[in-house]
């Protein structure tokens, strides 16, 4: 990519970020509705879509499955990192999840293929004093969950959805797919996933959004 090319895609990032902060700082959104039974399939304030809408920060990056890699470290007993056979030898699961973005829209029923959340907590076993998990994508993006927040049944590090290998501009080769949560924290184009003693709030949250994202509560801003 040329300097010309650096400079024009990150003024459309500066951008984004911006209109992104202005949302959260204004509360847009927001309906002051609760479903804490989360009797509802879909939550206060969304509304279902049937495409999946791309979201990013105005980078894709295009990762070959031949460079990518995974590291999964910090508070853990058994560190590892993993090539792409490496993770594709690990166990693999397939979940059934719907999908809410903060941006207000929800897409039910999407099939995801790869690795447990779960299977990769009993590889690198968690030191007790471990709480909170961060991922960190290829395109410097970041965001925090709480350790029980990843220690949840539908939690995985997906290369699939519907059957087919995730495209660049969904992740690929390989995302995190949080789905009880707004679905910022599930990190794009994956490459570590950090276990941590203290919180270390990520890139939306550190710009006005919430530090969980719960969307049966509206925790859109924080």
């Amino acid at each position: 990519m040329s300097a010309d090319e650096r400079g024009f895609f990150g003024q459309i990032k500066d951008k984004l970020i911006r209109s992104k902060e202005k949302t959260a700082a204004e509360g847009r959104h927001l309906t002051g509705r609760q479903d804490l039974s989360r009797e509802n399939r879909l939550p206060p304030g969304q509304h279902r879509v049937e495409k999946w809408p791309v979201l990013d920060l105005g980078i894709q990056p295009q990762i070959s499955t031949g460079s990518w890699s995974l590291a999964i470290d910090g508070a853990v007993a058994n560190p590892v990192t993993w090539d792409w056979q490496t993770f594709l030898d690990q166990p693999q699961q397939s979940f059934l999840s719907d999908i809410h973005c903060v941006t207000t829209w929800s897409r039910y029923d999407n099939r995801w293929e790869g690795v447990s959340a779960r299977h990769i907590l009993e590889v690198v076993k968690p030191l007790p004093e471990a709480r909170h998990v961060i991922f960190h994508a290829y395109d410097g993006y970041t965001t925090n969950l709480r350790l029980s927040m990843f220690d949840d049944e539908n939690v995985l590090i997906a290369h699939s959805w519907e059957g087919r290998p995730l495209t660049a501009e969904h992740g690929a080769p390989a995302r995190a797919i949080v789905p009880s949560w707004y679905f910022w924290k599930s990190a794009k184009w994956i490459k570590r996933i950090e276990f941590s003693e203290v919180d270390k709030p990520g890139f939306w949250e550190e710009r006005g959004y919430h530090n969980d994202g719960d969307p049966w509560t509206e925790q859109r801003y924080g």
